[in-house]
């Protein structure tokens, strides 16, 4: 995957999802409420899926939609994208 362009800004983005994490782990591991808790757990839900959505989107865009790749190339990378999607939603 390409990611180079936008690394900083992806790195970013993971590591205030590892401080969500982070953050419902000391939730966790003392005597913080349930509402609480859910909470910081659909936050984290909701990063990762937004950092999902732009890193297929990126995928598609350079592997897919991309001009001047091949029909090999395009049903590869669909191929490896639905698979991963396929994964993601279980």
């Amino acid at each position: 995957m390409h990611v180079v362009e936008n690394r900083e800004k992806l790195l970013a983005r993971v590591r205030r999802i590892a401080g969500q994490v982070g953050a419902v782990e000391r939730q966790l591991s003392g005597n913080a409420g349930c509402s609480e808790t859910l909470q910081l757990v659909a936050s984290v839900r909701g990063a990762v899926g937004s950092l999902m959505e732009e890193l297929i989107e990126q995928h598609m865009r350079d592997h897919v939609a991309r001009p001047g790749l091949t029909d090999d190339e395009r049903e590869a990378a669909a191929e490896e994208m639905l698979a991963l999607i396929r994964r993601y939603g279980k």
